[in-house]
C-alpha cells in the first residue's frame, strides 16, 4: 500500500528463539531492578552464584547475537 515494500520473513531458528527468550528475561529482570530494586534472577538463583552469573552471561551473549543478526 502506498509504495511500501513487503518485508521478507526469514525462517526463525531455535537459536533465534532461545536468544530472544533470554533477552526478554533479561529485559524483564532489568525492568524489575529499575522499578522496584528487585533482582529476580539473583533471588531465584542466588546472588553471585555461578548459575546466576551463567544466566547473566547468556543474556548478554544473546543480546550481542541478536544485534549482530539484525545488522545483516
Amino acid at each position: 500500500m502506498f509504495g511500501r515494500k513487503k518485508k521478507v520473513v526469514e525462517p526463525t531458528t531455535s537459536l533465534d528463539v532461545a536468544a530472544a527468550s533470554l533477552v526478554t528475561i533479561g529485559a524483564l529482570n532489568w525492568g524489575l531492578v529499575g522499578l522496584f530494586g528487585f533482582d529476580l534472577v539473583a533471588t531465584l538463583l542466588g546472588r553471585g552464584s555461578k548459575l546466576s552469573r551463567l544466566v547473566y552471561t547468556a543474556v548478554g551473549a544473546s543480546a550481542v547475537y541478536l544485534a549482530l543478526d539484525a545488522a545483516d
